[in-house]
């Protein structure tokens, strides 16, 4: 049974979202500040982690910090009504989805049932088919990504990728040399229809090449097509 973490100073709030979730058969762990969020961090095996941004000590920018530095499990966050920058920061530091308040409870429900399907996939790899064999690893002059240990390497050390972040170069390198779109990339990725405003591919990318190193005039890996979209070459 998965753990879900919510951390929300609103008490309504948060125990409006432990129902929906109770009632899909999660445990939930609650905390109305993050400094309890923290030691729920430390003690507890989280499957997943609910932030609200705005709390009366620490925000959820720093615990979703904190988290990535051991875990990488999903985080969503929640953010206020049209706050782009904050979700644009949100997402570069490590948040692999963010729920715009208000929202409605099923919506909440429904993305963790994705974030955490896509999660136990990319964690446990499953046989490889023998027409895919092939297929089970990329090596890019230097850049390895291998789908069955779900480990990217870059020139001989492992790179920690989240779930979300492995399966957006794992769709790159799988189809490399040809410019796949922000639309593409987020409805295959997360499978939700793209909106024109939506920053969440960007930023990821962003995220991606920050952590493999890459220049921000000339990148190795990832290319930016303007106007068109990502490759890989």
């Amino acid at each position: 049974m998965e753990k879900v973490l919510i951390v929300d100073d609103e008490k309504e709030i948060a125990d409006l979202i432990e129902v929906y979730l109770k009632n899909d058969g999660y445990t939930v762990y609650k905390c109305y500040n993050g400094t309890d969020a923290l030691r729920c961090i430390e003690s507890e095996e989280i499957d997943l982690a609910i932030l609200d941004l705005m709390l009366p000590d620490v925000d959820g920018f720093h615990i979703c910090q904190k988290i990535r530095e051991q875990h990488f499990y999903p985080v969503i966050m929640l953010t206020a009504k049209g706050e782009d920058t904050d979700k644009i920061l949100g997402l570069t530091i490590g948040a692999d989805d963010y729920i715009t308040k208000p929202f409605n409870p099923l919506e909440v429900a429904a993305r963790v049932r994705t974030q955490l399907r896509r999660y136990v996939r990319y964690n446990n790899a499953a046989p490889v088919r023998e027409k895919d064999a092939l297929a089970a690893e990329y090596d890019i002059r230097g850049l390895v990504i291998n789908r069955d240990t779900h480990k990217c390497i870059l020139y001989g050390k492992e790179v920690a990728l989240t779930p979300i972040e492995f399966s957006i170069l794992w769709y790159l390198c799988e189809n490399r040399g040809r410019v796949i779109s922000s639309e593409e990339l987020f409805e295959k990725i997360w499978g939700e229809k793209f909106l024109d405003n939506n920053n969440t591919v960007m930023a990821h990318i962003g995220r991606i090449r920050e952590k493999l190193k890459e220049p921000d005039r000339k990148p190795k890996f990832i290319k930016t097509v303007w106007g068109v979209g990502y490759t890989i070459e």
